[in-house]
């Protein structure tokens, strides 16, 4: 073998790309250290997100291996240690210790499935091994407790008087749901969601979370604007069905998100198109492609779409999402994608900035 230093490894993996987020791995600091011992080299990398997926770890270790091949290594072993990516918030929104990103799922307008993708996303997030919680920030039309079913462990409250999130399926959830009577309307102004809000955020014990996803209600009202005062949040998933009636209202979103300077992580267009399970035939209920189109226009992420299909409304009805239910399904996949495009997206953005200052925290 010709003569390698941690030096030289790095400088010859300079020219090898990430084969998720098509920069080079050092620096996008995949990279991490080299050891030499002898005929061998071990290379540890940082991969930014448990969402990232099985096989394109296997392309990036084997990408690693033929470079240092090519310069004369005879053994090259990759160790990998997930470490999610993200960024401190500043001292005003650091209220929240140990939650990593806090990504919004927001809709222009009611009844584009919003509820639903927010409840899959956190899910399929789960499913690839990161910590993850869930918020029900729709104070006036809570629908997670209904969509999640009975809880593996009720909401509760600590010795010291916080709030103890309930266990769905692996996930912490906080809704306004688990407190008030399902058949009781919530009649409250501003400051009263506001503080409810600060309360769900700031007294409920989450623990140490990679992701808390925020299940907004439809619109830009208070809610929206509170979050935006209290939280850093990450970013914010735009949803919306593909008819133009639903494309005005999402606009006024993306518009106002743009307004309070967070970022729009991406575009999922739901109900995009109806498959009959009997035939095969192909159907655009609702038009089609308009999701694709804003994302273009905005010059945001595509990140996918879900079909129009029975399974998915029964997983929500029943309180056993389609996640739970059918993990291997292509309805199921929809949702892995979106997940893995909005988790690579959120690192694509931190690993971008020039200093990686405790921007990384390591997952136990």
């Amino acid at each position: 073998m010709k003569r390698l230093t941690p030096e030289k490894v790095k400088d010859i993996l300079s020219s090898v790309k990430d084969p998720c987020l098509d920069e080079d791995i050092v620096k996008y600091r995949i990279f991490s250290s080299a050891e030499i011992d002898g005929d061998d080299v071990l290379v540890r990398v940082t991969i930014p997100t448990h969402a990232y997926p099985q096989a394109k770890r296997a392309e990036l270790s084997q990408r690693i291996e033929t470079a240092l091949r090519k310069q004369g290594a005879d053994n090259t072993t990759v160790m990998a240690e997930v470490q999610t990516a993200w960024t401190p918030p500043p001292s005003d929104k650091a209220a929240m210790h140990g939650t990593k990103n806090i990504i919004a799922v927001a809709a222009g307008k009611g009844g584009v499935g919003k509820s639903t993708v927010a409840v899959n996303l956190a899910l399929a997030l789960k499913r690839s091994g990161a910590s993850v919680g869930l918020l029900d920030a729709d104070v006036f039309g809570p629908s997670i407790p209904q969509m999640l079913g009975q809880p593996d462990v009720p909401a509760g409250t600590t010795d010291d008087k916080r709030i103890v999130p309930a266990i769905h399926h692996g996930l912490k959830v906080i809704s306004v749901g688990f407190f008030v009577n399902k058949e009781e309307a919530v009649v409250w102004r501003g400051p009263m969601v506001h503080r409810l809000l600060q309360q769900f955020l700031v007294d409920v014990d989450w623990g140490d979370l990679d992701y808390l996803i925020c299940d907004l209600p439809p619109g830009t009202g208070d809610v929206q604007l509170s979050l935006s005062q209290l939280i850093p949040i990450t970013g914010a998933v735009m949803v919306t069905t593909p008819q133009e009636v639903a494309l005005i209202d999402v606009v006024k979103g993306i518009s106002m998100f743009k307004r309070v300077e967070i970022p729009i992580l991406g575009v999922v267009e739901n109900m995009s198109y109806y498959r009959c399970p009997a035939c095969g035939h192909h159907d655009e209920i609702f038009s089609h492609g308009g999701g694709k189109r804003l994302a273009a226009e905005i010059e945001a992420p595509f990140l996918g779409e879900i079909p129009i299909d029975a399974r998915i409304r029964f997983g929500g009805d029943s309180g056993t999402p389609i996640i739970v239910a059918s993990p291997d399904s292509e309805q199921s996949q929809a949702f892995v994608n979106i997940a893995t495009e909005v988790a690579l997206g959120i690192a694509r953005r931190v690993l971008s900035k020039p200093k990686r200052a405790k921007r990384l925290a390591v997952i136990r």
